[in-house]
Parts: C-alpha cells; structure tokens; sequence
C-alpha cells in the first residue's frame, strides 16, 4: 500500500524522497525490519495472551531429556509469524503482483489448515487434531490452485535462460543445477502425442512439491528454534535467487530464468525472513513459544511456492537438505519397522528415534547443540545452493 502511495505522490507532486520507493532493496529492507518488530515488540503481549486462552502444548512421553519440561508452553505462534509476513508485504509490495498475491493465499491457507490442525488438538482435547486425509486435501488444493496459476495466468511469463522471456509458449520450463545448458521442459516428460497434456504434470509436480515440503518443515519442528532458523536461512537463499532472476542483467550473465515481476517476491522473501529470525527472540531454547502447525505447514508451503515461482524446484532436495532427511528419517524407520516385524516378528529400527532430531536427543546431545548443527548444515546447503549458478 505504501509503495503506491508513495509512487503517486513522486509522479504527481515530485515528493522528494518518495522515488526511493522504486528500489527493491529499500523496500525489502523496510520490510525485514517491520516484520521484526512486529514479532519481537509484540511477541511478549501474544504470548501471554496465548497463556490467558490456555493454549497451551500438550506433551506425550517419548523418553527425552528435558522434554516433559516444556509441558503448558504456549503454541500457535505461527500466527505470529504469519502476521509479520504478511503485514510488511501488505505496507512495501506490489500486492498487484500475481506471484505475491500467491504468496499471500499460501501463507493464509496453510496457516488456517495449521491452525484448525493446533486448535482441536489443545482446545478441543482431540490428540490426533486435524485427521490427515483433511491435511492432504488442504495442501492438494493449495497446489492445484498454485499450479493452475502458473500455467493458465496471463501474467505468469514462460522464461527463457538469459532472455526477457516469452509469452506463447505450449511448454513449462525450469532450470536444472550443476548443468550448463540447464533448461528443462516438463514435456520431455511425456511423448511427443501427449504435450498438450504437459500443464496436468507441471500441476501434479506443485503438488507434491508443496505437500512434501510443508510436511518436512512440519516434521523438523520438533525442537526449539530448529524449524525457524532452518526457514530463515533458506528463505534468505530463495530472497537472493529471486532477485537474481527478476532482474535481466543479473539473468543473462548467469544464465538463469529471467521471470518478469518476480524481483517483488524479494520483498515477501525479507517480511519471511525479517518474521522467522524475530520469532526465535521467543522460540529459541528455552522456548517461550512454540510456531505449532499453524506455523510449521505454512512455513514449508511458502518455501515450496517461491522455489517453484522462480523456477529452482529442482534445487529444492539441496536447499531444503534438512526437511528432506527428516521427511527420509521417519520414512525409512517406519518401513524397515513393518519389514523386520514382517519377515522376523519382531520390528527393528535404523535411528534410536525418528524424525532424525530425535536420534541425536536418544545419543545424549543436548538440543542446543543439535539445533545449531543442523542450521551449520543448513547454511553449508545454502551456500552450494548458490554455488550451483557457476558450478556447471
């Protein structure tokens, strides 16, 4: 909203001061800086109202140290990291933009699936929360509409390495790490009689793009700011891709997707970040606060979506390197449980505990020290993430 107000009163009154609006630097600054003081000035007075609405995490045993100890600590903080996001982007953003205007859905609708999942499990006493089947039908339509919009949207442009884009084009491109000629069309999917179907593969693919990344932020949060700090370093990553790839210059030397209109998503990018960072003032160990799943899902959403607006989905397994060991952890614990117990009548398990934060708690580290190695390797998967625009 600022952002037209202030191109308004530039173009019509010469206002001096206002073009500095133009820049997406300045902007995405402002909104950093908003979206953390919104978590970290009104942090407190949320909590306590959390503590006053009795919503508090509700622990089950597992054996852990320290674990029982966290009983009653007020949950739903995603909403406060939810509302540092989407306030600053509100104030600095083109909210005209199609890519942020997908953003915001994301967040919102993942948040109201989260916090419908936090709500039943602490207010109504139902354990289980929000059945999965209802999850799943959340995040399948989340990317089906993503999806859609991607393919069907006037204003989403089909990029073209090193150029300004183009606008008919029957194929979905996006860029493979590591590779010099590192376009990638989804119809090479399909035979050459089915291209015209390329749309339902490119749509299939946001699915499980999105539903897998959300339920691995969703899986990482498990101890106290390792979800949050895991988020912030990675959306710092995709701040930089995106601005890398909304500007032309920038696009040809490197050979990257140049997408028209996505240098806005550096503005919701620094709100995501600016609104992770602010809530690990509370969050992190000893936590204050915990984000629940109204936090977590919305989180892995808006990471998956931005990664796919900007055409880096394939570099997600690197970048999102820790939700995607978590996700594996529990997927190879549960499996090989069911074959041992299958084949000798007895289960057995590969981790101590699964997700893999859970095994390193069973080994006596403290949790402190896990969660700061996992964001050591989180910023190492950064930093190769970016390393894949010259290493080809």
């Amino acid at each position: 909203m600022l952002y037209y107000l202030f191109d308004f009163l530039d173009k019509q009154f010469d206002l001096m001061g206002a073009s500095v609006f133009r820049y997406i630097s300045f902007r995405a600054g402002m909104a950093a800086v908003i979206s953390l003081l919104i978590t970290i000035v009104f942090g407190k007075r949320f909590i306590n109202a959390l503590r006053n609405f009795q919503m508090g995490e509700s622990i089950r045993d597992l054996g852990l140290k320290g674990q029982m100890e966290k009983q009653g600590t007020p949950t739903m903080g995603g909403i406060m990291i939810i509302s540092a996001i989407i306030i600053p982007t509100l104030l600095f953003a083109q909210i005209g933009n199609v890519y942020v205007q997908l953003l915001l859905i994301t967040a919102l609708w993942m948040g109201l699936i989260g916090f419908t999942d936090d709500y039943l499990k602490i207010k109504k006493k139902n354990k289980d929360g929000l059945k999965g089947n209802f999850k799943v039908i959340g995040q399948v339509g989340l990317g089906l509409l993503v999806g859609l919009v991607m393919v069907m949207h006037p204003d989403v442009v089909i990029p073209e390495l090193g150029g300004m884009g183009i606008e008919d084009s029957s194929s979905i491109v996006t860029t493979i790490p590591f590779f010099k000629d590192n376009e990638f069309q989804y119809d090479w999917l399909l035979p050459y009689f089915l291209e015209d179907y390329t749309w339902l593969i490119y749509v299939l693919a946001v699915i499980f793009i999105i539903t897998a990344v959300s339920n691995g932020a969703n899986i990482t949060d498990g101890l106290d700011g390792l979800a949050a700090g895991t988020s912030a370093i990675i959306g710092l990553t995709l701040a930089i891709l995106a601005y890398l790839s909304g500007n032309a210059v920038f696009a040809e030397y490197l050979n990257i997707a140049f997408i028209p209109n996505s240098g806005e998503l550096v503005i919701f990018s620094a709100a995501f970040v600016g609104a992770c960072i602010g809530f690990l003032w509370y969050n992190s160990y000893p936590a204050q606060v915990f984000m629940g799943d109204t936090g977590s899902l919305s989180l892995g959403a808006i990471i998956a979506v931005l990664a796919l607006v900007i055409r880096k989905e394939l570099l997600i397994p690197i970048l999102c390197g820790i939700f995607l060991i978590e996700n594996l952890s529990v997927i190879i614990q549960v499996s090989y449980f069911k074959y041992t117990r299958k084949k000798y009548g007895e289960g057995r398990r590969v981790f101590l505990m699964s997700p893999l934060h859970h095994h390193y708690q069973k080994k006596g580290w403290h949790e402190a020290r896990i969660v700061t190695r996992f964001w050591t390797v989180g910023i190492l998967l950064a930093i190769l993430t970016l390393a894949t625009l010259k290493l080809r």
